[in-house]
């Protein structure tokens, strides 16, 4: 998915602060990759993309965490960091919103259930859902996130 763009990362030094978080932000870039190159035969078209969305939602926490609830970020190396894409900026700017706190990815608001005209699954609080089978999000395998 996102990755560092040399030209432009080599133009334009890191801000600093860079250094203490560095390696837990190249940490979830190699996961990224090692996720992008792993194939499943037996697995369904949408459960291959699900660890790619589960680690897309880590990384953006650990910024937004950083930036918005502990405050040991610069403004500049938040910048930074979305302008890289280390982050990602809708689902952040989803988290800032009251009721999406705790929202997993940005396809569970985008998507909407044609034949009833619903939200997705994992955005039905679990003691409004029918039946007690635990029911995984079409889109990223979230179980919950409401």
């Amino acid at each position: 998915m996102s990755r560092i763009r040399s030209r432009k990362f080599r133009k334009k030094p890191p801000p600093e602060g860079w250094e203490d978080i560095q390696e837990k932000i190249l940490e979830f870039e190699n996961e990224m990759r090692e996720a992008e190159r792993e194939t499943k035969t037996n697995q369904r078209k949408n459960e291959m993309r699900w660890k790619i969305f589960q680690i897309n939602h880590k990384r953006s926490r650990y910024v937004f965490n950083l930036y918005f609830k502990k405050k040991e970020i610069s403004k500049k190396l938040y910048q930074f960091l979305i302008d890289q894409k280390f982050a990602d900026k809708g689902l952040i700017s989803y988290w800032r919103k009251e009721g999406y706190e705790r929202l997993c990815c940005l396809m569970c608001v985008q998507t909407t259930n044609t034949h009833s005209n619903t939200t997705c699954i994992c955005r039905v609080p679990k003691k409004q859902r029918s039946g007690k089978k635990p029911i995984k999000c079409h889109s990223c395998g979230c179980p919950g996130c409401c």
